[in-house]
């Protein structure tokens, strides 16, 4: 049997975005060949891929709250803890960043300054350098982002690789082979404006400026870069 990468699909993106450009897994996958992936609810455990083959599990995003503490989650929680285990490469993006915290023995919280969203800057730490995601990535690049939660606490035995002036922790990795990125290296520029359109009059309400923000959208190749290493140490 072939071995392959699973994307567990913990949510749907905004229902215009969803029409136009597909799902997070089509996103995530990008123009890499479709067979060299599998696709499961991550809502459904019985779905959950034997861990023998795997070449790695993405977690995506989702508009759920990691802290709700669903019975889906807590299994899928169980799951990642087997992943980390067994040694299975694992990337959380946003919500599955934040899952992957919270399943390892760090916590999550709502940001108290609300929602980070828009195209933002990213800096990376000095122990990027040695990282296989990030070696290769500038100190500082754009990526799309939007979050109301945050991991608030590492895990045990994790590394922050990382930040910017609204979150501390926009990157970690926990042992040799689970990273979890709260940004979206997935989302083009034509995604983002979906969110923020999506989420218009909320943002308005926060005091942020939308204007500035749709004027600041665009595309993040770099950021784009780490779920393409990601995807190649898989299968390298």
């Amino acid at each position: 049997m072939k071995r392959i990468i699973a994307i567990a699909v913990a949510g749907t993106p905004p229902k215009k975005a969803l029409n136009t450009y597909g799902n997070f897994e089509q996103w995530i996958q990008g123009n890499h060949p479709t067979e060299d992936f599998i696709v499961f609810d991550a809502a459904e455990p019985e779905q959950y891929p034997n861990t023998d083959t795997l070449l790695g599990v993405i977690i995506t995003g989702s508009a759920s709250m990691v802290t709700d503490r669903e019975p889906w989650v807590v299994r899928l929680e169980q799951w990642v803890q087997t992943l980390t285990q067994h040694q299975v490469p694992t990337l959380g993006i946003c919500y599955g960043h934040q899952l992957l915290a919270q399943a390892l023995g760090g916590t999550v919280e709502f940001h108290p300054q609300g929602r980070e969203i828009g195209t933002v800057p990213i800096e990376l730490t000095d122990a990027c350098e040695q990282d296989p995601l990030f070696s290769l990535s500038p100190k500082s690049f754009s990526a799309n982002v939007t979050h109301a939660q945050s991991v608030s606490t590492l895990p045990p035995d994790s590394v922050l690789l990382a930040k910017n002036n609204y979150e501390p922790i926009h990157a970690f990795r926990v042992g040799s082979c689970a990273w979890g990125v709260q940004f979206h290296p997935e989302f083009t520029a034509n995604v983002m404006r979906f969110y923020l359109f999506e989420r218009y009059d909320s943002l308005i309400e926060q005091g942020l400026d939308i204007k500035q923000l749709f004027d600041g959208i665009t595309n993040t190749e770099e950021s784009r870069a780490v779920l393409d290493n990601f995807i190649a140490l898989c299968q390298s």
